[in-house]
């Protein structure tokens, strides 16, 4: 029987069918009232170009865009399960998928950071505790966003002549025009790299900028620890995209940042990983973060 795991980011939603370990993708999350319509037909297409047919005995799924509304991510679970005639689907956020791959004894603190940023503490006993995962507005400290605003905000300020002189301000881009953009957050997020160029270059205002973002996503990491039991030492892994970009560049200052009991761990798989850990083995410690859903009627 056909197992699927699913990992549905904001640049790509990537599907993985068991045993066969064929591969699909589809669109990623973007906001609007049509997001989950858009979310599930991504879905529908990631599972044909994987050639699945069906029918499917668990789906597993790990999405940027969970639908916070009450009732909603149990309906998209239910309309999952129509299109892909499966038997049960296991509906959670992306940062529990990324914490199931990147820690696969279920114990630590994992920071994800893309465009976004969001972490996750586990405790041996399964207790939980999710810090920032604000959003672009009232949080994501750390992020490729938050890091590109800071950047594009310098920008500005070196031109004005308000603030330092900056290799940033050499960028073509006039950051005013993105405020028409409606890709604002990825583009505002795409500008993060060009502030890592900088800042590896000897720029101090990009220099100064990486050593924030680091204080921001230490200060977070240094929270979550703290919400665990115990005074032993806690794995803590940095995945996503971010981090993937700026190597050592992040995780240096990051790790000047954290706590004693804090200890950077490498990542042993990905989001995708899992996504595949939930669909073909048990739940724990990851049930209380699940949506379940199941056929009711059982074959004929």
């Amino acid at each position: 029987m056909t197992h699927l795991a699913i990992d549905g980011g904001q640049s790509a939603l990537r599907l993985r069918a068991l045993p066969s370990r064929r591969t699909g993708t589809g669109p990623g999350y973007t906001h609007g009232p049509d997001a989950l319509r858009r979310m599930l037909t991504a879905v529908g297409s990631a599972a044909a170009e994987a050639g699945v047919t069906g029918p499917v005995e668990v789906v597993a799924l790990g999405l940027t865009g969970y639908p916070p509304v009450p009732g909603a991510a149990e309906e998209f679970a239910a309309d999952v399960g129509e299109l892909l005639d499966a038997d049960e689907v296991r509906l959670t956020q992306d940062m529990v998928t990324a914490h199931a791959g990147a820690l696969p004894d279920g114990y630590g603190v994992v920071v994800a950071a893309g465009t976004g940023l969001v972490c996750l503490a586990v405790d041996r006993d399964g207790s939980w505790h999710k810090l920032d995962g604000h959003g672009y507005l009232f949080g994501d400290a750390g992020s490729a966003f938050a890091i590109g605003r800071a950047g594009l905000v310098a920008v500005q300020r070196a031109r004005d002549g308000r603030g330092p002189v900056t290799k940033l301000a050499d960028t073509p881009l006039d950051p005013v025009t993105l405020y028409r953009s409606p890709t604002l957050v990825d583009d505002v997020a795409r500008f993060a790299p060009d502030v890592l160029r900088c800042a590896a270059e000897g720029d101090p205002v990009a220099a100064d900028l990486v050593v924030r973002a680091a204080g921001d996503i230490g200060e977070t990491i240094n929270a979550a620890v703290a919400q665990l039991a115990g005074e032993g030492p806690v794995p803590v892994a940095c995945v996503g995209g971010l981090f993937r970009g700026a190597g050592d560049q992040l995780l240096e200052p990051v790790r000047a940042a954290l706590s004693a009991r804090a200890q950077l761990t490498p990542a042993v798989g990905n989001s995708l990983d899992g996504a595949e850990r939930l669909a073909t083995g048990s739940l724990h410690p990851y049930a209380a973060l699940t949506v379940i859903h199941r056929r009711r009627q059982s074959r004929e």
